[in-house]
């Protein structure tokens, strides 16, 4: 008997030995320095291991390490808030929402993984040719939409599209994208299915886009629409931003004004403007 109790002596011969120690005694501000390390993602997963954890995962300077460096100016002209209100988790979560802002005819969120910023813009805000004519374009409700509407064109000889943005991004290089397919979508017994019968002119002479920034880069590209009943982004191309808050203005467009043959069939929802290393998420977008 006294053999087999002497296995939970204490070292010292006396009372019951020290617990161990466990997740619940590293102190919060420690559990926070090594959270500010880690994508949002697991900070939110580790916030669910304990009080400590969640306690340390609301700490502002954690969450203000993930944010843009223009966050404060989304604060105040998207979301119509004064930054000092919210915590900096708050304005994060609140920021990879979609926001719109411009009469809602844009949107600007942040990459919930990354935190950096994406910019959608709808037709509504852009220049194109013979829009308001029904004889070429007609607009209709469209659920595959960010902006719940799309412009549909039947036919038309001279196709432009054009638009600009003001914009304060943070530095990094971006890619700017047209929204478009070929053939109009509806649904049918509950399926989806995409009418191609006024598809015509596409093949016969490239789209040319380019763009323009105030800063004076400049980006040309052109190439035929060819993929039928599905959205594809078609990449204008790239441009830089290497300072700190600037003020930048883009102009963008795409074209094809050969008038020796219709265009038609085609809708256009939006231009996308995200950063170069987030292409891969395209169709999330």
């Amino acid at each position: 008997m006294g053999v087999g109790f002497s296995g939970f002596a204490s070292p010292s011969g006396g009372g019951p030995s020290p617990s161990r120690p466990s997740l619940d005694d590293v102190p919060e501000g420690c559990v926070s320095s090594i959270l500010m390390y880690l994508d949002p993602p697991e900070i939110c997963k580790l916030a669910g291991l304990n009080r400590t954890f969640h306690g340390a995962s609301l700490a502002d300077f954690v969450w203000e390490t993930k944010l843009p460096s223009n966050y404060k100016v989304l604060v105040k002209e998207v979301l119509q808030e004064s930054p000092e209100s919210l915590s900096k988790k708050e304005i994060y979560a609140r920021l990879c929402q979609a926001n719109c802002f411009d009469g809602d005819t844009k949107q600007v969120w942040l990459d919930k993984s990354s935190g950096k910023i994406c910019l959608s813009v709808s037709y509504k805000a852009l220049k194109i040719t013979g829009i308001d004519d029904r004889r070429y374009w007609n607009h209709m409700s469209s659920g595959e939409s960010r902006f719940h509407m799309i412009a549909y064109l039947q036919q038309i000889w001279w196709f432009e599209v054009v638009g600009e943005i003001e914009f304060e991004f943070p530095p990094d290089t971006y890619s700017l994208f047209f929204r478009l397919q070929l053939g109009k979508a509806s649904k049918r017994f509950g399926r989806r299915v995409c009418n191609m019968d006024q598809i015509q002119g596409w093949n016969i002479k490239p789209v040319q886009f380019q763009l323009s920034t105030s800063n004076g880069q400049r980006a040309l590209s052109e190439c035929y629409l060819h993929e039928q009943g599905n959205w594809v982004y078609y990449n204008v191309g790239e441009f830089t931003v290497d300072k700190l808050h600037p003020q930048i203005k883009i102009k963008f467009s795409m074209m094809q004004i050969d008038c020796t043959h219709i265009k038609g069939g085609v809708c256009l929802d939006s231009v996308l403007i995200c950063p170069s290393e987030l292409r891969h998420k395209l169709n999330q977008f």
